[in-house]
């Protein structure tokens, strides 16, 4: 064992080296100091140099600093809304509700449309005042509901739902007829609950007619003996009588209701035997002038009467 180690040192030795036999050259290489740097020596490096390049915020102390402190931003004073008059108030909370035109009644679109509007009355009790008095009193509400869905038969309308203070800020309300024509809701009555008597600023009741029963187009469909006609008047009469402060009715309805029809004829009876004013409204276009009833339309289905030369005789087609 130890001949066979020596011969491997031996035959190491004698192996010569296995990379490349460097080449003698003739030319010397430079001294690092005979040519020129790019970098400053420590003999050209001058501190104050780096020092004046650095920005006054660096220089402190405080490391969190690290440029020019930002000015402080100005609190804008609150505007003293209440300090202006109470014309231009009032033409505040016009534009505030401008949105919320039309009649108030029970809708699902109610949370989108108005109760986010009525924010502002929970400001203070000074706005609350003004602002619920302007809304109340230039709105009109529906007596009874005519969404339909299920507030079509609730037995709680909007105007029962209402604060009686808010109630005694309305100025006009709406009953609509048509809706149920052929069943009217049980929650169509007029009681003590329903709070008319607590509206003692509405001198207008406005009455819009959204179809007559009576027409011809309803035959077959309507219960017999004039029953929405009896029904829609005796609604008439018991809302004056919770109102007897009630001046003025307005009567309008759409384009296919007459007023020569019997539900119109028993509401103006109504509202002449109690002495009170009758406005008409834009849609339908009435006046006190009678109505014109018109042409009735030509049916092709009767049957052609052309006249003979005698005149005794008339030929039919």
């Amino acid at each position: 064992m130890r001949q066979k180690a020596g011969r491997a040192k031996s035959s190491r030795a004698i192996r010569g080296p296995s990379g490349p036999t460097p080449v003698s050259s003739t030319l010397t290489t430079p001294l690092s100091s005979a040519l020129p740097s790019t970098y400053t020596s420590e003999a050209e490096y001058d501190a104050n140099d780096e020092v004046a390049k650095l920005q006054i915020g660096a220089l402190s102390l405080n490391s969190a600093v690290s440029g020019p402190r930002k000015p402080k931003r100005e609190k804008q004073p609150p505007f003293r809304f209440l300090d202006l008059p109470s014309e231009l108030r009032l033409k505040v909370y016009d534009y505030h509700f401008a949105t919320t035109v039309g009649v108030l009644d029970l809708d699902p679109d109610n949370y989108k449309r108005i109760h986010q509007k009525l924010a502002i009355l929970r400001v203070c009790r000074t706005i609350y005042r003004e602002a619920s008095y302007f809304f109340y009193s230039t709105h009109r509400v529906r007596v009874f509901p005519t969404h339909p869905g299920r507030f079509f038969k609730t037995k709680k309308p909007l105007l029962a739902r209402m604060k009686p203070n808010q109630r005694a800020c309305l100025t006009s309300l709406e009953l609509r007829l048509g809706p149920g024509w052929s069943s009217p809701p049980r929650g169509w009555v007029v009681n003590p609950a329903l709070g008319l008597s607590d509206c003692v600023n509405v001198t207008k009741l406005s009455v819009y007619i959204e179809c007559d029963p009576g027409n011809d187009f309803f035959r077959g469909f309507r219960q017999e003996n004039n029953f929405y006609e009896r029904f829609s008047k005796a609604l008439l009469i018991d809302v004056l009588e919770e109102m007897p402060w009630v001046k003025r009715i307005e009567f309008d309805a759409w384009l296919n209701v007459k007023k020569s029809g019997v539900l119109m004829r028993g509401l103006l009876d109504v509202t002449i035997s109690r002495g009170l004013k009758i406005l008409w409204g834009k849609e339908r276009g009435w006046t006190d002038a009678e109505e014109v009833e018109p042409e009735p339309a030509l049916n092709l289905n009767d049957p052609l009467l052309i006249s003979h030369s005698t005149p005794d005789i008339m030929v039919v087609v």
